[in-house]
């Protein structure tokens, strides 16, 4: 029985240390996004908006 558990032992040893060399983990970059903002942009559609409502209102 205790030949049996060390057969067992070698071999479990035996294919952890078969696994394989190191190799570096592949580290992708990093993916920045630019987002453009102006000050503009923010007033451009409520003012468009007033200009429709005044529009239906004149007409």
């Amino acid at each position: 029985m205790k030949k049996l558990a060390l057969a067992a032992l070698l071999v479990v040893a035996g294919t952890a240390a078969m696994a394989g060399s190191y190799v570096e983990p592949i580290v992708e970059p990093e993916v920045i996004v630019a987002h453009s903002s102006s000050s503009v942009g923010g007033v451009v559609v409520p003012l468009l908006l007033l200009l429709a409502v005044a529009a239906m209102l004149a007409s």
